[in-house]
């Protein structure tokens, strides 16, 4: 192999827009990062950003990059984007952006019912999908569009993810990777491609074929940079555009997770658990499979909504302290939090956090989160210990559930995202699992998943299985102590596996109470 070519990745997720160069090694050569407002809130529950404030951020993050670089730039021979999930963009006949991009963060819903047929809706009912449907359709974000913003929905040409929204950008194309369609779409989870003409999800939605760009497989061309876009973010021009996946299907394949016993951990905004699959599964009844990065395979996956987001949201409200003394030391706030996790014996002493800031999974919409426990020996740094050990807890059901749907133990975890540069947090996951957790030679996984299917589309690697083999690579690992794992193993079978069942009652309390004023 030529050891002087490169790959170019851009990952535009929640927080931030970084940009990397690797190797054809998996080797990460030179790094950008561009630190983002996720959104901006006009009401409670709503969340929106510019899609050129996305835009702009990639061009900063790039132009950050090229200083970086000691390769010539010709030395890259392709790139690829991967983005955050189902945050959509209306676009207009002008091409350009017809309103602000909604976020996955958002949570406004419209009160109507799919239309679909008498025959269709009893099937529906008969083999319980209907609420499943139902929810579909009042969470979709072209439903609330079409009925709110009437003036705009009936404009729209294209209907984009922000995947297919920086392709168009950076090619002129409509073209998204199949890998990163995820959201509320007229998408057949199971055959992995548009939905067929009769499929429900047509009658449950306002979206017609026509709005919808062209799907392709990772390894795939989705088009070439534009001198256009060349200018604007110093990309070369002409420099092909690969498919890959959403930042979440790029980590799994990152890790290397290619396989139903191996589990990819995420501790990002979202923090999930994933295991992959040739075979489509469903781990919660009606609630899909996402497209796997490699052609022809699915990730099955357990997430906890708002996961690490919850680590941004402590220190914004009780952190004030720790990131004071990082300012005037200089220093990353992180190892400050660190100190807090480090300062509280496992198990918090009892003080028990279910991490359900928004509703998870299968949870209803009435589920809140709680904290339970509390005595006078507790503190600050016990809560975020709480914080912490409550989202390793939900991801450890997660695991379980996984396990009996699949059939298979997962005997290996790889932890990835922000959350897992801790030492802390990771030696928190291997006692709380019970099992040694690996973490990645690059944290930076959801990047290096997309060089990955970069790499075998200009052909420097024959297939996906031999390109995970040459570019992820096993870190350092923690092993659980005994001690610990004894205390976690108690606490989590005979009290967290019990909290929502007993606090359910007591959510719906709330939420028949207060719903009505939030």
């Amino acid at each position: 192999m030529d050891n002087n070519e490169y790959l170019l990745a851009i990952d535009n997720g929640t927080q931030s827009v970084r940009a990397m160069v690797f190797d054809q090694n998996g080797q990460l050569v030179a790094k950008s990062k561009v630190d983002i407002e996720p959104y901006f809130s006009t009401q409670p529950g709503w969340a929106e950003q510019h899609a050129d404030y996305f835009w702009d951020a990639l061009c900063r993050a790039c132009h950050a990059l090229w200083p970086q670089l000691d390769i010539p730039r010709e030395s890259i021979k392709a790139l690829s984007v991967t983005t955050q999930r189902a945050t959509v963009i209306p676009m207009g006949s002008d091409n350009l952006p017809l309103r602000s991009a909604i976020s996955w963060l958002d949570q406004r819903q419209v009160g109507t019912k799919p239309k679909l047929g008498a025959i269709e809706s009893a099937l529906m009912t008969l083999v319980r999908a209907k609420p499943f449907v139902d929810l579909m359709h009042s969470q979709a974000e072209a439903n609330w569009i079409d009925q709110n913003q009437p003036e705009i929905w009936q404009q729209v040409h294209k209907f984009l993810l922000l995947s297919g929204y920086h392709t168009y950008k950076l090619t002129g194309q409509y073209t998204d990777a199949i890998a990163s369609t995820v959201g509320y779409l007229p998408f057949d989870y199971k055959t992995l491609q548009w939905a067929q003409d009769k499929d429900w999800t047509w009658r449950a939605l306002p979206i017609t074929r026509g709005m919808l760009p062209e799907l392709l497989p990772a390894g795939a061309t989705l088009g070439q940079i534009t001198a256009e876009a060349a200018e604007q973010t110093g990309i070369p021009e002409g420099l092909p555009l690969i498919a890959s996946g959403s930042d979440k299907a790029c980590e799994v394949l990152g890790t290397g997770c290619i396989d139903a016993q191996t589990g990819s951990l995420s501790y990002g905004s979202l923090a999930t658990l994933n295991i992959a699959t040739d075979k489509y599964l469903e781990a919660i009844p009606f609630h899909p499979a996402y497209p796997g990065v490699i052609p022809n395979t699915f990730n099955v996956e357990m997430m906890v909504q708002r996961g690490y987001w919850m680590v941004s949201w402590f220190k914004k409200e009780f952190g004030l302290r720790e990131q004071q003394l990082a300012t005037e030391q200089g220093v990353a706030p992180e190892s400050f939090f660190d100190d807090l996790l480090a300062q509280v014996p496992a198990g918090s002493q009892g003080l028990m956090l279910q991490p359900y800031w928004s509703p998870s999974n299968g949870d209803g919409p009435e589920t809140r989160g709680a904290i339970i426990g509390f005595s006078e020996e507790h503190t600050r740094a016990h809560l975020y210990r709480a914080m912490i050990e409550g989202l390793t807890y939900a991801l450890r059901e997660g695991k379980e559930l996984l396990e009996k749907r699949s059939g298979k133990p997962i005997t290996k975890l790889v932890v990835s995202g922000g959350g897992s540069q801790s030492d802390q947090v990771m030696q928190i996951s291997a006692d709380i699992f019970g099992m040694r957790v690996y973490r990645p030679h690059t944290f930076e996984t959801s990047s290096l998943g997309a060089a990955i299917a970069t790499a075998v589309g200009i052909g420097l690697y024959p297939d996906f299985p031999a390109a995970v083999t040459g570019m992820t690579h096993v870190g350092d690992f923690f092993e659980p102590i005994e001690s610990n794992k004894k205390i976690y193993n108690d606490l989590f079978t005979k009290v967290y596996k019990k909290m929502y069942g007993q606090l359910k009652p007591s959510y719906e309390s709330i939420r028949s109470i207060s719903g009505k004023q939030e």
